[in-house]
């Protein structure tokens, strides 16, 4: 959820940033069923036992148990962890006063934030109500429900006493986003940007452009934190908020009110410490910039198009730190740095409400946060080019990892100090160990791997297929993103039709290669390169150039291998056998690998776990299992996973002696031997790979703590049926397969791959050839 500015002018986002675009989000939103949300059972329904304990007559001991003592509603319903969404769509971002209907879109996705962020349950609503008394009596009538309220896109000054006239009625959180959100993540900016600019914020002068709730809350809490109300100037549409002004005023303003006869901004902003921008584009120019004090702090956060761009900015400030509400650019200011956590730590100590503190212990977090020198995980996450406090690092990656291991437990332990928790955590380096599971179960997976290609040297991927609809709107993703620099082998006039067939706007020449497979001056270059390379595996010089011609993943190896491309993606057609004999005979193994395998990646609602080998190997030897356990067990870690490995059987520690219990027993101990450090058991039951406390039972000593979020199988088809069977039956997203064992990066898709399932191959392959092992 990016920002807004309540009060101040809207950018248009009723102009679509291209017919693409708003084609795949109507897409999107309908199918396979329309909207982002369903209501699924957490307790089982199977038989009429289950039944009776869910409804009647068993739901009668817990009602009771609730009536005798509220407080226990945490324990027996989902209270504690379900929040509302509400809105009553006045001041939708980007798109003003659309009203409740069209605003379900919106409140649907905030929802979505939730569940994926911090696992958080959401009920988004939507009333049809237009005054403060209205919207009040609705929205505190919900209390029964809800463990949390999040207001979202309210317009000023009515979502001020709404949020007033709720916290003191209610004994829940309720927690305006666009307000407080906004004003946590700039806070921690400020801090950090006067930290390095070596400013005090009780001396600095503050300059804002927009007055609405997101603007007005984020100098509430500058002020909480020290700054002066006399060094702070407004500006709105009607120019500074000075002392006697009655048009556009109202009590939350009228607070930052100065006794000035300066009217613009040009006026107020000499001098200046801090520009915050909540307003509109182009608000602020060089000129004012270049008027401001040494090392400004520029929070230009209007959406789309900030009041500032960044370039431009520096340009007129070569020390300015800078902040905007675009991905594109360094040090961007999204709620989701903070909304889910709060709440996250919020409901875990069933507060009453999210107090003062709280907001600064986030603020606080947030920057504490930035300041960190990166773990481990978060280091493999950015692909080694690490980023570092500093002016283009004021805060966090809304995708780091570790915003919810920070934040929720800071704003968990305000609330206890403050008196606020019902249920203080008692434990919290439990309460640690419980948020570290959620991160690796959460589906941010491929979070990582798509900050690792950004912040790595564009890489060229080439794809064998590149005539395919999948291929082509996943370069579009590609080059949107600036992941990947791609070249695409087809024929040139069949891939301009297509791209214009699909509304695509990448083009040849500009946004990536081509490589025409009927007239290339490379041709007869390939064709010697190849026959070279085959000419005596029963190839004839004819067949070679046969096959140059025709065979796709042919002339993608070659490419690969010739130093023209880094990456390579092929398999959307055809078998994966042949695939991978032409990557084979053309890219070969890295040096001092046995046997090519396969890993693949399925995340569903239990979390990430890998299967190998799904595609490559028969009926491994134990020495390839071991290779395979070790090569799979490196490629985990690129998603900032430490891998835990299960070598799965039909024998548990020993119960059968057959040839295949024995081979996986072997493969243990050569793993254990080659790589001392890696998490790994075996043999043993798929479910004592997955379930700590079964196998606890059987082998107490096991080597192997938690769930096994890697399984190695003795054969193919095991594994394949496995990986087959379980992704049907979850709906869990595949990624993969991935092929381990070449000497540059290349993958083998399936027919069956989606164009996301390109986007995130694409993408690892890039983070694979920036960190060749």
């Amino acid at each position: 959820m990016t920002l807004k500015d309540q009060n101040g002018p809207k950018t248009d986002r009723n102009k679509p940033a291209s017919g693409d675009l708003d084609e795949n989000a109507l897409f999107y939103h309908r199918y396979p069923r329309p909207g982002k949300l369903e209501i699924q059972a957490t307790k089982p329904l199977g038989n009429q036992r289950d039944l009776a304990l869910a409804y009647s007559p068993g739901v009668a001991a817990p009602c009771l148990a609730i009536r005798d003592n509220p407080d226990r509603a945490a324990d027996y319903t989902s209270r504690a962890n379900l929040v509302a969404v509400v809105s009553n769509g006045t001041a939708v971002l980007g798109l003003g006063a659309i009203g409740p209907l069209a605003s379900k879109p919106v409140m649907e996705g905030k929802a979505v934030l939730f569940k994926k962020f911090a696992g958080i349950d959401v009920f988004d609503i939507e009333i049809d109500a237009q005054e403060v008394d209205r919207m009040v009596t609705v929205i505190s009538a919900l209390e029964p429900t809800f463990g949390g309220i999040n207001l979202e896109d309210i317009k000023a000054p009515e979502c001020f006493e709404v949020e007033r006239q709720l916290r003191d009625k209610m004994d829940i959180p309720v927690f305006h986003d666009d307000q407080h959100g906004t004003a946590i993540i700039v806070a921690a900016a400020i801090l950090n940007g006067l930290e390095l600019a070596g400013k005090s914020i009780e001396n600095v002068k503050i300059v804002t452009a927009g007055a609405g709730a997101a603007a007005l809350a984020c100098l509430n809490l500058l002020v909480a934190l020290g700054a002066k109300r006399e060094n702070i100037w407004v500006h709105d549409l009607e120019g500074l908020v000075y002392e006697g002004r009655t048009a556009l005023m109202d009590e939350w303003k009228a607070v930052y009110a100065q006794p000035s006869d300066k009217r613009k901004l040009i006026e107020s902003i000499s001098g200046a410490d801090v520009f915050l921008g909540l307003s509109a584009a182009g608000v602020l120019n060089a000129e004012m910039l270049a008027d401001m004090a040494e090392k400004p702090l520029i929070m230009a956060l209007a959406n789309p198009t900030p009041e500032i761009m960044p370039d431009e900015a520096r340009a007129a400030q070569p020390d300015a730190m800078i902040c905007t509400g675009r991905s594109d650019y360094p040090n961007q200011v999204n709620n989701v740095l903070c909304f889910p956590y709060i709440f996250r730590g919020a409901l875990d100590c069933g507060a009453r409400t999210i107090n003062e503190e709280m907001k600064l212990a986030a603020v606080r977090a947030i920057a504490g946060l930035a300041r960190e020198e990166p773990s481990d995980v978060a280091a493999r996450a950015y692909s080694g080019d690490t980023p570092v406090f500093g002016p283009d690092y004021l805060i966090p990656s809304p995708f780091d990892p570790r915003l919810i291991l920070r934040i929720a437990p800071a704003v968990a332990k305000a609330a206890a100090e403050t008196g606020v928790a019902r249920r203080p955590i008692a434990d919290f380096e439990a309460y640690m160990d419980e948020l570290n599971r959620f991160v690796f179960r959460s589906g941010l997976i491929m979070k990582p791997v798509f900050s690792a290609a950004k912040a790595a040297e564009k890489k060229r991927v080439i794809f064998a297929e590149g005539e395919d609809e999948r291929v082509l709107r996943a370069i579009q993703v590609l080059v949107e993103e600036g992941l990947a620099r791609p070249t695409l082998i087809g024929r040139p006039a069949i891939i301009d039709v297509r791209l214009r067939r699909y509304g695509l706007r990448v083009r040849p020449g500009t946004d990536f290669d081509l490589i025409n497979p009927e007239d290339d001056p490379r041709y007869r270059d390939y064709v010697d390169e190849y026959f070279a390379l085959v000419g005596r595996k029963g190839v004839t010089p004819e067949a070679a150039r046969t096959t140059v011609r025709t065979n796709a993943t042919v002339i993608a190896a070659l490419a690969l291998r010739r130093g023209e491309a880094d990456a390579l993606i092929c398999g959307l057609e055809g078998r994966y056998a042949r695939h991978l004999r032409d990557i084979s005979q053309i890219i070969g193994k890295r040096e001092g690998v046995i046997d090519y395998s396969a890993l693949s990646l399925l995340i569903s609602q239990r979390g990430a776990t890998f299967f190998t080998d799904t595609y490559v190997s028969y009926d491994p030897s134990a020495e390839e299992l071991a290779e395979t356990t070790i090569m799979a067990a490196n490629e985990i870690r690129r998603f900032g996973i430490e891998p835990r490995a299960a070598l799965v059987s039909h024998s548990n520690f020993g119960s059968r002696d057959s040839a295949s219990a024995e081979k996986m027993r072997r493969a243990t101990e050569l793993v254990r031997k080659l790589d001392p450090d890696l998490e790994a058991d075996g043999e043993m039951h798929g479910d004592s790979a997955i379930s700590a406390v079964l196998r606890q039972r059987v082998m107490p000593s096991s080597g192997l703590s938690g769930e096994a979020n890697l399984l190695v199988f003795p054969n193919l088809d095991a594994a394949n049926i496995t990986l087959g069977v379980v992704k049907t039956m979850t709906d869990a997203l595949h990624v993969g397969p991935i092929l381990l064992g070449t000497a540059q990066p290349a993958h083998i898709l399936t027919p069956s791959v989606t164009s996301r399932g390109v986007v995130n191959m694409a993408t690892l392959a890039v983070v694979e050839a920036s960190q060749p092992h």
